[in-house]
């Protein structure tokens, strides 16, 4: 039997995959915790051999952050980043993390199982791309790379100067690439742009 740690804090994802898992045949839940930070130590504490672990847990804590420190010190233990956050950043920070796997809650519970056995198996399962969402009247995948780098320094609060400065172009290129977002989006202001990015968890301020 394999020993499962869940780290979730909402109730209806911990009651929906608690459910399945006792289900299976394959898997035990051995603890479900809802703060990533509290998750090496439930692993020192208890023979766990795969961790379901969502990205954005109790008091804004980081699971993939917490999943880097477990890998460094245990890893031996399989580690399954799972959420429901279109965030273009969180596929590249999970590899980097080291974590196993990555699953998207939107997906059916035997795609997660799926993933979990072959995860166990010694595969690294990742998604191809991020999910497709819309903002305003776009969708996601209408946005440039330079658009999206843009959007990036922009949800950090940085000035036109200061995001051109960063990324090596011209004041007036970086005003025409917002320029582009508004037409593209409908949006026509800064605040509101960068508003309904964080809303739609499409980048998130922070990483």
């Amino acid at each position: 039997m394999i020993n499962v740690l869940l780290v979730e804090d909402t109730k209806m994802g911990r009651d929906c995959i608690t459910g399945y898992l006792r289900g299976s045949d394959r898997y035990r839940l051995a603890a479900a915790i809802t703060n990533a930070a509290l998750a090496e130590t439930t692993c020192r504490h208890a023979p766990i051999n795969l961790i379901l672990m969502d990205y954005r847990t109790e008091n804004d804590e980081d699971g993939i952050a917490a999943a880097a420190v477990i890998k460094r010190k245990m890893p031996h233990i399989k580690i399954i980043i799972i959420t429901s956050m279109a965030s273009i950043d969180l596929i590249d920070r999970a590899r980097e993390a080291g974590a196993d796997s990555f699953w998207y809650k939107e997906t059916s519970d035997e795609e997660l199982l799926a993933v979990m056995d072959r995860t166990m198996n010694g595969e690294s399962i990742y998604p191809d791309t991020t999910p497709v969402i819309k903002i305003g009247t776009a969708k996601s995948t209408d946005i440039s790379p330079m658009q999206l780098s843009i959007l990036r320094l922009m949800v950090q609060g940085l000035s036109n100067p200061t995001i051109a400065k960063e990324l090596h172009i011209s004041v007036s290129d970086v005003k025409w690439h917002i320029q582009e977002l508004y037409d593209k989006t409908g949006y026509n202001s800064r605040v509101t742009l960068v508003g309904a990015v964080i809303k739609k968890d499409f980048i998130v301020p922070g990483l």
